[in-house]
């Protein structure tokens, strides 16, 4: 397994942009499909974006689709979340999550980050 910790959380106006980084260690990285989710108080963690192993393909929830761009840089074991016209609702905690093979729930990640936060105000 791959050790994940996520930066760049903070609070936001509503309308602005913020950029969550995922910094990953080890060397099976650019073997790990990757991706971020959220989680609200008192909701269950959901899912946000995901990119695959080449970071050729993208995937969106439909909240976020339009306004969040997932990327990925494998020569520097990296995976950003770039937030654009933050809404209230987007307020959570931000994780970063991976496995080998592409995850069809929350539950199949077989690896997280921490979890930082994200506070966006009227």
């Amino acid at each position: 397994q791959v050790q994940l910790v996520e930066s760049g959380g903070g609070l936001v106006q509503a309308g602005d942009s913020l950029r969550l980084s995922c910094a990953g260690s080890g060397r099976s990285f650019n073997s790990y499909f990757m991706g971020w989710f959220r989680q609200a108080p008192g909701l269950e963690r959901e899912f946000v974006a995901a990119v695959s192993w080449n970071g050729v393909s993208t995937y969106y929830a439909d909240s976020v689709k339009g306004r969040f761009i997932i990327s990925r840089d494998n020569d520097k074991n990296m995976v950003y979340l770039q937030m654009n016209n933050l809404k209230l609702e987007d307020t959570a905690v931000y994780y970063c999550g991976g496995s080998r093979d592409p995850f069809s729930s929350v539950a199949a990640v077989t690896s997280w980050g921490q979890g930082i936060q994200v506070t966006v105000s009227s």
